[in-house]
């Protein structure tokens, strides 16, 4: 049941700002407006007038005059929660905006809870539960990547892609318990050629969601890059150079980083988390040790190992500091970046070009940390080992949200028991259970199928006002 009660919520961030925004929502959203809101045309009240308008007045405590303000007026069912909504715009002072919430409150509105304007959108029918998930997505990106993703979310691309999936199944699913009224009879209406047909390709489909989800958390997250190698081959100074900033600590003497630091830098709309490790050697200095033991840990989590190499050192130590990270990496993309290339001659990199040999998920570029020389090459070969290109298709869903990939991971693992039971030759009633809960875990995600605990779960981590 859909809570009737009118809410209200201040809905731009804390703080001072040139304006801020408090929102209604609800049958009396209006009336409780015409309570506060007063015009210049005093005969003028927000009852009257049409949906879609702006209005200038103030808002009065009885004689006391609050503020000046710009009401925004929306009528049910055209509006972001399909009921009747009032924007206030007043001044940015915190004063004023507690005095007009309180204001309100005392007419006869409640304070919202955490995003319950967006959950009245979802009971209404204005949004499902994944464009409702991502209107949180949207709030929080943080780069232009992330922004895509959210945005393509919120407009419903996800949500068509499982809801297509879903009334395919059920005809079938359908058919299938028609069989069983007429099991006596050995009729068969699902053609179970078709149905191998469509669940092999909802399989091919829902897998391919399942699996873009390695890269849509990235991209929501940041892509994790870890920047390993020796002690004082300028892993520190790379940093520096690459957030163009004194973040970490540069020293000639070895071994000075000896925990992690991170930090995030936008490259052309994409969000990198680069975390600096200790350097890699032999120690006794218990400390250190600890440092190299989780520079070994962050390396396995990384997407992209950053590994630098000196390049007025002897070849021999690079090259055994090349195989003992390459040993830690498991399919991640490792970029072998040759240092202090402003120091040596070409038959330097020459000789390091023919000494490595590149697997498919590894590069090679040479710079120098400390001049800035070659950044901006580094800066795109980070960008080209991600697969963005998916990005630029707006056909393409790419999933982000954790509670999608764990219910396409079981919808996955049912239409895979369909597949197997067709080729098994199993009755109709097990076919039909499984494509049931394949068709149960599909609705999970859209909202066809929810519970107060889900919806709980999901709109307690959105921000009040929304």
């Amino acid at each position: 049941m859909i809570d009737q009660s009118t809410i209200c919520a201040i809905s731009t961030p804390p703080g001072v700002g040139g304006i801020a925004v408090i929102r209604l929502s609800g049958q009396k959203a209006i009336a409780i407006t015409d309570q506060v809101f007063i015009s210049p045309n005093t005969s003028k009240n927000m009852a009257d007038q049409p949906a879609n308008t702006l209005h200038f007045g103030t808002i009065r405590s009885g004689e006391k005059i609050i503020d000046e303000v710009v009401v925004s007026l929306f009528r049910a069912p055209h509006s972001f929660t399909g009921e009747d909504v009032v924007e206030i715009s007043c001044h940015g002072s915190q004063y004023i905006q507690q005095a007009i919430l309180e204001l309100l409150l005392s007419k006869g509105a409640r304070m919202a809870g955490p995003g319950e304007f967006t959950q009245r959108a979802f009971l209404n029918g204005k949004m499902d539960l994944s464009q409702a998930e991502a209107v949180a997505d949207l709030i929080a990106s943080t780069s232009a990547a992330s922004h895509k993703l959210a945005l393509n979310q919120m407009r419903g691309g996800f949500s068509q892609e499982l809801i297509k999936l879903r009334g395919e199944l059920l005809s079938f699913v359908s058919l299938i318990e028609l069989e069983l009224d007429f099991s006596e009879e050995d009729v068969e209406f699902a053609d179970r050629t078709q149905l191998l047909e469509l669940a092999t390709r909802i399989e091919e489909m829902i897998g391919k969601l399942a699996d873009s989800f390695k890269l849509g958390n990235v991209i929501k997250n940041g892509i994790p890059v870890t920047i390993a190698g020796e002690t004082n081959v300028g892993k520190s100074t790379l940093l520096n150079a690459l957030l163009n900033d004194e973040r970490a600590i540069v020293s000639e003497i070895a071994g000075t980083t000896r925990d992690v630091i991170e930090d995030v830098i936008n490259i052309r709309g994409v969000s990198f988390r680069f975390i600096d490790t200790a350097g890699i050697r032999t120690t006794a200095d218990k400390i250190e040790s600890m440092g190299i033991e989780r520079t070994y840990q962050k390396i396995k989590q990384a997407s992209i190992v950053l590994l630098l190499l000196d390049l007025t050192r002897e070849p021999e130590k690079y090259l055994q500091n090349l195989e003992d990270v390459r040993q830690h990496i498991n399919q991640q993309n490792l970029i072998i970046v040759g240092n202090k290339a402003d120091q040596v001659d070409e038959g330097v990199v020459r000789k390091m070009l023919m000494d490595i040999t590149l697997a498919d998920n590894e590069d090679m570029v040479f710079i120098s940390a400390k001049m800035g020389h070659n950044i901006d090459s580094l800066k795109s070969l980070l960008l080209e080992t991600v697969n963005l290109s998916r990005l630029d298709s707006e056909e393409d869903v790419i999933v982000t949200n954790a509670r999608h990939y764990e219910a396409l991971t079981q919808a996955r693992e049912s239409i895979q028991r369909v597949l197997d039971g067709i080729e098994n030759g199993i009755t109709g009633d097990f076919l039909s259970q499984d494509i049931r809960e394949c068709m149960h875990y599909l609705g999970l995600i859209t909202g066809e199928i929810s519970t107060d605990e889900v919806l709980g779960n999901i709109f307690r981590n959105f921000c009040i006002g929304k």
